[in-house]
């Protein structure tokens, strides 16, 4: 699998976590809010999650334009989130918090049934075999997310790397899961693209004329 999504993003990134640490946008102690993230927005609104937001470009339109979703973004490197906390302290929006965690975590963090909607946007692909199991798309996830998911619940899966969705579309079925929706070709797709909102990957990949691939899975 060729590079894409987080093996292109910068990693170092000085005083990040620093920042970060400091920040009042980023939840330092997530798994204190488990089972109890409406606590944290004050109202009882569906919560929907990324997973590798990047530097939140998306994550920060889907609450702009969906007040009444509660939305948090995670990112599991410093050099990428802090990124979208320097949008935050310009533009703040009071339905989204970041947390900067590694996604395996996603269990210690989210109850049963917690979670409305899940969005995997341009994931590292882990292009080595033995790393398989890393690749969010992948079976192992996908049973961490039948966890957090409530039942009406479904997933939203984006990339230009086309080995990956391949291998995305091949766990879907064994670990149970329903494939409601998928295009080769996203953005000329136009029961697919409405509504669209796009990532900064998403922009540059499509720009180059790279297909944008994409399912959506429910169970």
């Amino acid at each position: 699998m060729r590079k894409t999504g987080s093996d292109m993003r910068l990693r170092n990134v000085a005083g990040s976590k620093e920042a970060i640490s400091e920040s009042r946008f980023v939840v330092q102690n997530p798994k204190e809010y488990k089972n109890r993230w409406n606590e944290l927005f004050g109202n009882s609104n569906p919560i929907h999650i990324e997973i590798g937001m990047g530097k939140g470009r998306f994550i920060m339109d889907m609450a702009m334009f969906n007040p009444d979703i509660n939305y948090i973004g995670i990112e599991k490197f410093s050099s990428v989130l802090i990124r979208g906390v320097q949008k935050m302290e310009t533009q703040e929006l009071p339905n989204l918090y970041f947390i900067r965690m590694d996604a395996e975590e996603i269990t210690d963090v989210f109850g049963q049934e917690e979670v409305g909607k899940i969005y995997l946007n341009f994931s590292d692909p882990w292009p080595k075999e033995r790393h398989a199991k890393r690749r969010l798309p992948s079976h192992e996830f996908l049973n961490r997310y039948n966890v957090i998911l409530n039942k009406k619940g479904n997933i939203e899966f984006k990339t230009d790397n086309k080995e990956l969705f391949t291998f995305a579309l091949e766990q879907i079925d064994p670990a149970g899961w329903h494939l409601d929706k998928v295009t080769y070709d996203l953005h000329n797709d136009a029961a697919m693209m409405e509504g669209n909102v796009m990532t900064e990957y998403e922009e540059r990949f499509s720009s180059m004329g790279n297909p944008i691939f994409k399912y959506i899975i429910s169970r």
